[in-house]
């Protein structure tokens, strides 16, 4: 049998070359490429064909969630394992709609990420350990979103839209505290078109005004708070 090919996409080098140690530790598991961004990901996804892609949600160029729908536009029979250091039911909702198959903590130990692999590659969905069917899934998300009442429909999943990298670009520097006029100036566009962005950003994100969605991106990890704490 040949081995599971995998591919790792992460920014921190270091945490990449951890999950390829451990995965490696598995003469059935195979690492054929790397990618630190989500246009290189999306590259090497098509040139090595994974059968699973290792998938970081905070990626410098592009939310993970919105790679993920790239990549398995084109490639709809890879698997994609979410691994992120957020535990938010509406996101492993978000996840699963787009085609991924686990959401995974980063702090996951060894066995458990070699077991979330081997369950994905054979059919199965994992959240946080634990291997379900799609209907337990569905199940489990109802549960922890609880009075949200969040809709779990199809129109749920098309009306999730991932920020543009304009958008998010925007979102970073508002989470800064920086003001539309600021962010008009070192963009080089005009403050309506700032102001026609938040409201993009606002709809999209479903809040009422910008600290709700600065406080939603640092809950989903868009925004990095060492990023934030820096200018």
């Amino acid at each position: 049998m040949d081995p599971i090919k995998l591919l790792i996409v992460d920014d921190h080098p270091l945490f990449r070359q951890g999950l390829v140690d451990v995965l490696e530790t598995d003469p059935e598991l195979r690492v054929v490429a790397q990618a630190a961004d989500g246009e290189v990901a999306l590259g090497r996804a098509l040139e090595h064909r994974p059968d699973i892609i290792l998938m970081d949600v905070n990626l410098p160029n592009a939310n993970g969630l919105r790679v993920t729908r790239q990549i398995l536009n084109e490639l709809p029979q890879t698997k994609i394992i979410i691994l992120t250091g957020y535990d938010d039911a509406e996101q492993v909702f978000h996840a699963l709609r787009l085609g991924a198959a686990a959401y995974c903590s980063k702090d996951i130990p060894p066995e458990g990420l070699l077991n979330t692999v081997h369950a994905v590659f054979n059919g199965r969905f994992v959240v946080h350990g634990q291997v379900m069917s799609y209907e337990e899934v569905i199940v489990w998300v109802q549960q922890r979103l609880g009075r949200y009442n969040y809709p779990l429909d199809e129109q749920a999943a098309d009306s999730y839209t991932p920020l543009s990298p304009r958008e998010m670009e925007i979102l970073e520097m508002v989470t800064r505290g920086a003001s539309n006029k600021e962010i008009a100036l070192q963009l080089n566009i005009s403050q309506q078109t700032v102001k026609n962005h938040m409201t993009a950003i606002l709809r999209k994100l479903h809040v009422d005004d910008r600290t709700q969605a600065a406080v939603y991106a640092l809950r989903h990890g868009w925004v990095r708070l060492d990023t934030t704490s820096s200018n």
